[in-house]
């Protein structure tokens, strides 16, 4: 049986307030009802018709890795990638909050990226399709291109998500 789709993305997280702070005034995103696991933690949502993929969003114990540690950063993932809409707005929003991000047009496809982090160290690629964007599209910045294999993560850009 063939994969169907995307049904969540799993985050351990240090800095769970911040995390949830982070999804809903940077993607948008809402809490989701979450069953009562034995460990604590909270859902985001993307707002779509139907519901969308699932961020489960995990801290404590459960959330220990090797030399009880939470991680950071993606890991062996580079990033998680998002379809999204409203590409100059998404870019005066990471401006006005302060949140370093980089751009790129996709050649040879008419898709503009925008990429940032989350308070945790992991990498978000948004995409967005030129025909749902504004008629005569977007500029987007050479001297601000997202480079493959580049790690341009300042911590300090999240603190005013909270430090929990």
């Amino acid at each position: 049986m063939p994969a169907l789709s995307l049904f969540h993305i799993a985050i351990k997280t240090a800095r769970p307030e911040a995390t949830r702070r982070f999804y809903a005034e940077v993607f948008g995103m809402s809490e989701a009802p979450r069953p009562a696991f034995e460990f604590p933690g909270f859902w985001m949502q993307l707002d779509m018709p139907y519901g969308g993929a699932i961020f489960h969003i995990y801290t404590g114990s459960a959330a220990l890795g090797q030399g009880g540690h939470v991680p950071t950063g993606s890991g062996a993932i580079d990033h998680v990638a998002l379809a999204a809409q409203g590409f100059a707005a998404m870019r005066a929003r990471c401006r006005a909050l302060g949140l370093p991000y980089r751009e790129r047009e996709v050649p040879g496809f008419p898709l503009w990226q925008l990429f940032c982090y989350d308070p945790n160290g992991i990498q978000f690629e948004m995409n967005f399709h030129s025909a749902h964007e504004r008629a005569g599209g977007v500029q987007v910045a050479p001297d601000n291109w997202v480079k493959a294999g580049s790690e341009w993560f300042e911590p300090a850009a999240y603190e005013r998500f909270g430090t929990t």
